[in-house]
């Protein structure tokens, strides 16, 4: 019988993999915005190949062993569920921001840059918050749908999500807090200035929340559905 991991090594996975996160956000955004020169749909298809792509890698490296969530909005989600202790969810997301921030900087320094600069990118307003309510919905969806039917495919869906966001909503899909509070430490392409990011974090656990409490009813078993008899 294999034995759940300890809570040391399961912030170390949440820290671990969201600075992985991070580090290939901001670095692929550095990378690609040096090199398309001043292609920005160039820039952005680069930032979008590389997010989608690690989020495979890390969800399936470290899912055996937190669950993977990288994201504040996704333990908020299990939580409502009764999936995670609030405990237990506290400190994910305290190792979540500390990774994102450590990623941040990884990724500056791989540049030869200050490991911290303030984000200068204006990302506010109706429409982007919307996306972010929308970018977040979906993610949570995803995950929720995917746990139901196909638990094996959950990497691959939420690569291939947040891939399709990055391009579909006029935000380039943040879509995790903890990702939105280290981007706004950064001034390169992915960054988001520090005014803003309340916004966007509200938005985020709005969708977040939203998904949760929508796909408790859609995904319930027919005994546990008021609006469908049984039989």
């Amino acid at each position: 019988m294999t034995s759940s991991p300890s809570l040391s090594r399961k912030l170390a996975a949440e820290a671990l993999g969201t600075a992985f996160l991070l580090a290939t956000v901001v670095g692929s955004g550095i990378m690609g915005e040096t090199l398309a020169g001043g292609n920005v749909a160039i820039a952005l298809l680069a930032n979008t190949i590389a997010t989608g792509a690690i989020l495979v890698v890390l969800i399936l490296m470290f899912g055996g062993l937190s669950g993977a969530h990288f994201n504040p909005a996704v333990t908020l989600a299990f939580l409502i569920r009764r999936e995670i202790c609030p405990g237990l969810a506290a400190a994910y997301v305290g190792a979540q921001v500390i990774g994102g921030l450590a990623g941040v900087a990884i990724a500056h320094l791989m540049f030869d840059m200050a490991p911290f600069t303030e984000g200068i990118h204006v990302r506010t307003g109706g429409a982007q918050w919307l996306a972010e309510i929308v970018a977040t919905f979906g993610l949570v969806a995803a995950i929720l749908g995917c746990l139901k039917w196909r638990p094996d495919a959950v990497a691959y869906a939420v690569g291939l999500y947040i891939t399709a966001a990055y391009w579909f909503t006029a935000s380039t899909s943040f879509a995790n807090p903890a990702v939105t509070i280290a981007r706004s430490f950064t001034d390169t392409f992915s960054g988001i200035r520090p005014l803003d990011a309340p916004g966007f974090i509200i938005a985020e656990l709005a969708g977040a929340v939203a998904a949760t409490l929508v796909f408790r009813w859609l995904l319930a078993e027919p005994a546990d559905r008021p609006d469908v008899p049984e039989g």
